[in-house]
């Protein structure tokens, strides 16, 4: 990875860069703002090889950081504090067996950028999409060919310019609420900023009513089908969704608050959560996945169907959080699973566990949230690959020994696969 390097341009130079893409401003006026027209400037520009595929700790990613940052600005969403930016990093181990990581082991810089539209109210709802992609692949790339820019104009730059068409469009509204926009870097790599807020927030969690997170939502389908998840995490969504679906969407409702996006990691802080999703595509996690296939007319039923809902909640009190019985696998490709959440962030030895799924094979064998598995059977694990190579040897059934690190003591547990 490249060395980090924090880029501060000018608000001119970005507008320069933006124009050039064939937008004429960067700050909207309310009362000329256009939903449509702003979506399809911000992922025109997000979505541009200039920006080399935004992988984090790259030139790429910091550039779209500060576009975002500038956004907010023009928007007149400030800052939480001096800086719109929390920085995080994370270090690789080099020597999979290690401990921990060696001293000149890569370390990876990463930004999340964070407005916050502060009343003075008690409560806050945030939104939150990741603006990282996957740079040149091949890590995560489903592309086979050399080295190309993937773009991911639908992952996540739609995601991010709703986020911000979000932003234009709450400034003004009045209600019980604060409002606070981070766009997080590093998901695709594992979660990496928004569980780095999660555990680093820059607001009292306790006073969070809610995340709502948007992950590809660039490509609605004719059928209008859009997938919801976490459904479950609070008794308030179902009505709050099912009323205001005057758009004729065909939603598909997952309870869990589990997932492979950022709303994950606030689940795992006790909070209601939504994802909004359009949907899987031939171009996910390859170079086409670019600006011409995006639907920004489906973006915009989507921008007027969650802005109606935050609308709706915005007199209303506290949501009521519940937690869900999640039904994913760790993996599709096993046979079986811990049924765990792994902490992408740990670099120690072992896999530590972030949350263990009610019902399923490790909570039913009294592992816990924090447990750090060192050993399954026979096989060592060293790290998250050796974890994963590990649930490959086993059958559903098949009942074994595994030992987990708890707070320095090696415990055993028996474990019998579900």
């Amino acid at each position: 990875m490249p060395k980090y390097i924090r880029l501060v341009l000018p608000i001119g130079v970005l507008l320069l860069l933006f124009c050039a893409l064939g937008c004429k401003s960067i700050k909207q006026e309310s009362s000329s703002f256009s939903p449509i027209k702003s979506m399809t400037a911000d992922v025109r520009f997000l979505a541009s090889d200039l920006l080399e595929g935004r992988e984090v700790g790259t030139r790429g990613e910091q550039l779209a950081a500060e576009y975002i940052a500038t956004r907010f600005e023009g928007i007149g969403i400030p800052p939480v504090s001096a800086s719109y930016f929390q920085d995080f990093s994370v270090q690789k181990k080099s020597n999979p067996h290690a401990d921990a990581p060696a001293e000149d082991d890569p370390v990876i810089q990463g930004k999340n950028v964070v407005a916050f539209l502060d009343r003075g109210k008690e409560n806050t709802l945030v939104l939150g999409a990741h603006y990282d992609h996957l740079g040149y692949g091949p890590e995560g790339s489903l592309y086979s060919g050399p080295p190309a820019i993937h773009n991911g104009a639908d992952d996540n730059a739609s995601g991010v310019a709703l986020l911000l068409a979000f932003a234009e469009g709450l400034k003004d509204l009045s209600g019980n609420y604060n409002y606070m926009f981070i766009a997080f870097s590093g998901e695709e790599k594992g979660l990496w900023g928004s569980n780095f807020f999660a555990k680093n927030p820059m607001i009292n969690l306790n006073n969070v009513n809610a995340m709502l997170n948007f992950d590809m939502v660039g490509r609605l389908n004719p059928s209008k089908q859009l997938a919801v998840y976490g459904t479950g995490t609070s008794p308030s969504w179902k009505t709050l969704l099912s009323t205001h679906n005057t758009f004729q969407l065909s939603i598909k409702e997952e309870a869990s608050g589990v997932g492979p996006s950022d709303h994950t990691s606030f689940y795992l802080q006790d909070l209601p959560v939504l994802q909004f999703f359009t949907g899987q595509h031939e171009d996910y996690h390859r170079p086409t996945d670019d600006f011409d296939k995006i639907n920004f007319d489906g973006m915009h039923t989507l921008y007027q169907y969650v802005m109606s809902i935050m609308i709706d909640m915005a007199d209303d009190p506290k949501l009521t959080f519940t937690k869900t019985v999640d039904s994913s696998n760790d993996t599709p490709d096993f046979k079986v699973t811990l049924g765990v959440i792994p902490d992408y962030l740990f670099n120690g030895k072992g896999m530590r566990i972030d949350g263990v799924r009610e019902g399923k094979t490790a909570s039913t064998a009294g592992i816990e949230d924090g447990d750090i598995v060192v050993q399954m059977d026979d096989l060592e694990i060293i790290d998250m690959m050796s974890y994963m190579k590990a649930l490959g040897a086993f059958e559903k059934g098949q009942t074994i020994d595994v030992k987990v690190n708890r707070e320095g003591n090696i415990i055993t547990k028996t474990v019998t696969f579900q």
